[in-house]
């Protein structure tokens, strides 16, 4: 029924559980999961749970916050994305966040081995027709900038991809919209603190809709602040069916549909 669009199940917080988590997710309904990559040294943990398991894809790529990692290359990620279970590049984007106590100071201009670092994911896509997955804190405006100055504009020859855990403005949705991009929610959006981010989830397209845990982190009310799972992803469905107005099982159905159509149209 449901489809969690971005988990990070090869982590040791839920690695190690795996047996329960999944007892749990099949008590929810959560039949389907995205495990997501980010870096190229997770990759064999990640594409081994997709192996391992009939309901469950892979992606590959370098987080952009990841350092003291190997940086790849794009034929490092043309070679991993032909493993049969990967759908997606990514997790990639841009990470402006927090840059004095997370970055050591450095300013955006510093942040050019990012820059980089995305425009080689961009170029892998291309060149496999995967979609990409990314990542974008404090940092829309070049995230759409390069993405555009890459080809990924929406038009012929685009392959596309989505924001996950999407955080930004309405002026960014659209934007990633008219892109052609995909936007998800996460257990962000049951926040009390999330009043923005609800009126911009409520402007999205049906059928431009994900859900996602992002579990380890971000477990929705009520149960923020602890180990998040993809079993907690019905909560994020049951927070859009509330701010359309329909039943969660059309949020179920219809993001389940746009999974498909966005990762699974050429796996």
């Amino acid at each position: 029924m449901y489809t969690d669009s971005h988990c990070h199940l090869s982590f040791p917080e839920l690695a190690a559980d795996l047996p329960r988590i999944r007892e749990a997710m099949a008590q929810a309904q959560v039949t389907r999961a995205l495990c997501i990559c980010t870096t190229l040294e997770e990759f064999p943990a990640v594409a081994a749970l997709a192996d391992q398991h009939d309901d469950f894809w892979a992606t590959v790529g370098v987080h952009p916050d990841n350092e003291g990692v190997t940086e790849p290359s794009v034929a490092d990620l043309i070679e991993r994305a032909a493993h049969p279970k990967v759908v997606g590049i990514g997790e990639t984007g841009l990470d402006y966040y927090q840059m004095e106590q997370r970055k050591g100071g450095r300013s955006v201009a510093d942040m050019e081995w990012q820059r980089n670092r995305f425009r080689v994911h961009i170029r892998a896509a291309r060149q496999v027709r995967r979609p990409l997955i990314i990542h974008t804190r404090e940092a829309a405006d070049d995230t759409i900038a390069i993405l555009r100055e890459e080809g990924e504009d929406g038009a012929l020859g685009s392959v596309g991809g989505v924001f996950h855990c999407f955080t930004e403005t309405e002026r960014v949705a659209r934007a990633a919209l008219d892109m052609g991009f995909f936007i998800s929610f996460s257990g962000i959006l049951t926040f009390k603190s999330a009043s923005s981010l609800r009126e911009v989830a409520s402007l999205v397209p049906m059928d431009r809709l994900l859900i996602e845990t992002d579990s380890p982190y971000l477990a929705p009310v009520p149960y923020r602040g602890k180990t998040n799972n993809p079993a907690y992803v019905p909560y994020v469905a049951a927070e859009l069916a509330r701010l359309r107005g329909c039943s969660i099982e059309e949020i179920a159905k219809q993001t389940s549909e746009n999974f498909d159509r966005l990762f699974l149209r050429s796996a």
